[in-house]
C-alpha cells in the first residue's frame, strides 16, 4: 500500500523544524496596530521573569539549581494552556520516544490524569502489573511513598520505570473496594505489541489495536493477512476493537484507515481561527475487500483511535458499537529544544471527514452498549470535557443513541458487536 504523505509525520505530526521557525518568527514579529492604537507587545513582561529569577537566585534562603528554576518557569507558562501541552525535559522526551517505539523498562501500565488522580487505562497483558492484579480504572494513590494526587503523568512514569529487576511499590484505590490496595512490582523490559488478533466463528476476524506506535499499521496488515488465510482466503467480516486505546501516532491511524477506505478524506486539522492546516486522504492502492466491519469503542478510546473510528463511521464503512469515546480531538506538535528537551504544543483540532469536531465531544457509537459486568472497566471514565482547561469543541457534537440494556455477560460489547456483524454479513450475502 502506498502511504499518503499529507499527514505522514512522526512524533508530533508536524515537521518540528518548520514549526520551530514559525514559532520564533511569531515571537519576534511586532503585533499589528489596532484601530484603537498600537498594542504593547506582551513580550515586554519577559523582563519581569528575569527580575524574579534574579531575586530568587540572590536572596532565596537555601542554595538552588538555576536550571530547575528555568524549567519551572517554562513548565508554569505552558501549564496555563491546555491539558495536553507541556514542556518535556530531556528525560521526559526520552520516555515519549520509548512509548512510541513499544519497548521500555517498567511495570506495564498505561496511565493518564483523570481529575485529581492518575488512572490506569490498561495493564499490558503478561506484564508485572497485570500479574499483580492491577486493573483498568484503578486510581494511583502513591508511588514509592510519594503522594500521587495531582502528580504529573510524566513524573509518575519516571517513578514507575527503571532498571529491570528493581522494585516499585504502589498504592491503588479501586471502586467497590474499601481498603487501599498495595502492590510491589518487579520492573521488567516491557515489549508492547500494539496489535492482537484471533479468529472468531463463521470466518470472522478480530483485531484489537491497543495503541498507535511505530509500525502499528504494518501489524494490522499482517494480522489481516493471517486471518484471511485462516478463513480460507476470504474474510467474511471483521471486529476492530479500539477499547482502552489512548491514541498515539496520527500517521499510523491514517494508514490503518487507508486499508479500509478506497477514497475520500480520512481526517483534517484546523488551526487558529479554524484555518485549515492539513488533510489526509485515502487511496485505492492496497485497500482491503469490502467486508463488513464493526468497531468497538469505549470512554477510554481517545485521539488517534477516535480519528480511525470517526473516519470509518463517516464513510459508512463500519458500524460503531460501545460507548461514547473520550473526546481528545486536539493536535500536538513536538518541537525540539536546544537543551535536549521538547515543547509539546497544541496547535490544531481534528475533524472527521464530515467536518465533525472530536474535541470534548468524542465519537458517539451507532449502537450504544454498556460494559456489562466486565471488571476491566469498573467506573464511568472521565472524558476530555471533564479535564480542567480543556479546549472547547467547535460544534455541538452528536446526540446520544439509545442504549441496549446491560446483562451479566462478561464482555457484552464484544458479544453484541459480533452478533451485529453476523447480521450485517447475512444481510449482504442475502442481497447477493
Amino acid at each position: 500500500m502506498k502511504r499518503p504523505s499529507s499527514l505522514a509525520i512522526r512524533r508530533g505530526f508536524i515537521a518540528a523544524a518548520a514549526l520551530s521557525a514559525a514559532f520564533v518568527a511569531g515571537t519576534m514579529t511586532p503585533r499589528a496596530a489596532h484601530s484603537d492604537g498600537p498594542r504593547a507587545s506582551p513580550y515586554r513582561r519577559l523582563g519581569i521573569v528575569a527580575q524574579v529569577l534574579a531575586h530568587i537566585e540572590n536572596s532565596y534562603v537555601d542554595p538552588l539549581d538555576e536550571d530547575r528554576l528555568v524549567d519551572g518557569a517554562v513548565r508554569g507558562m505552558v501549564s496555563t494552556l491546555d491539558p495536553h501541552s507541556s514542556y518535556l525535559s530531556p528525560e521526559d522526551y526520552s520516555l515519549l520516544e520509548a512509548d512510541t517505539s513499544g519497548q521500555f523498562g517498567g511495570v506495564g501500565v498505561e496511565i493518564d490524569a483523570r481529575g485529581d488522580f492518575l488512572t490506569v487505562l490498561v495493564p499490558f497483558a503478561g506484564s508485572p502489573a497485570a500479574r499483580a492484579g492491577v486493573r483498568a480504572g484503578d486510581e494511583i494513590l502513591q508511588i514509592e511513598g510519594h503522594d500521587a494526587r495531582g502528580m504529573d503523568v510524566d513524573e509518575a512514569v519516571r517513578r514507575m520505570r527503571g532498571r529491570p529487576g528493581s522494585h516499585v511499590r504502589m498504592t491503588l484505590r479501586r471502586r467497590g473496594v474499601t481498603d487501599p490496595i498495595r502492590v510491589e512490582l518487579v520492573r521488567e523490559i516491557i515489549h508492547v505489541n500494539s496489535v492482537e488478533s484471533r479468529e472468531l466463528p463463521e470466518g470472522v476476524g478480530y483485531v484489537a489495536i491497543k495503541s498507535f506506535q511505530d509500525r502499528t499499521s504494518d501489524e494490522v496488515s499482517q494480522a489481516l493477512d493471517r486471518l484471511t488465510r485462516a478463513a480460507g482466503g476470504r474474510l467474511r467480516g471483521l471486529v476492530l476493537d479500539l477499547r482502552f486505546n489512548p491514541g498515539g501516532l496520527l500517521d499510523e491511524a491514517v494508514f490503518v484507515a487507508d486499508q479500509f477506505l478506497r477514497e475520500g478524506v480520512i481526517v483534517t486539522t484546523r488551526g487558529r481561527n479554524g484555518q485549515a492546516q492539513d488533510e489526509a486522504r485515502a487511496r485505492a492502492a492496497g485497500t482491503r475487500p469490502d467486508f463488513p466491519i464493526v468497531v468497538i469503542v469505549n470512554g477510554y478510546s481517545a485521539s488517534a483511535a477516535e480519528i480511525l473510528a470517526g473516519a470509518l463511521q463517516d464513510h459508512h464503512r463500519a458500524l460503531i458499537v460501545g460507548q461514547r469515546t473520550f473526546g481528545k480531538g486536539s493536535v500536538q506538535s513536538v518541537i525540539d529544544l536546544p537543551d535536549g528537551g521538547a515543547l509539546k504544543l497544541t496547535i490544531a483540532r481534528y475533524f472527521t471527514p464530515s467536518g465533525r469536531s472530536i474535541q470534548a465531544q468524542g465519537i458517539a457509537p451507532d449502537v450504544m452498549v454498556d460494559d456489562g459486568e466486565a471488571p476491566e472497566q469498573p467506573r464511568e471514565p472521565e472524558r476530555e470535557r471533564d479535564l480542567e482547561q480543556h479546549l472547547p469543541s467547535s460544534d455541538r457534537g452528536d446526540p446520544e443513541p439509545a442504549a441496549i440494556p446491560g446483562s451479566d455477560i462478561r464482555d457484552l460489547q464484544l458479544r453484541t458487536g459480533f452478533q451485529l456483524l453476523r447480521g450485517l454479513i447475512r444481510a449482504r450475502e442475502a442481497r447477493r
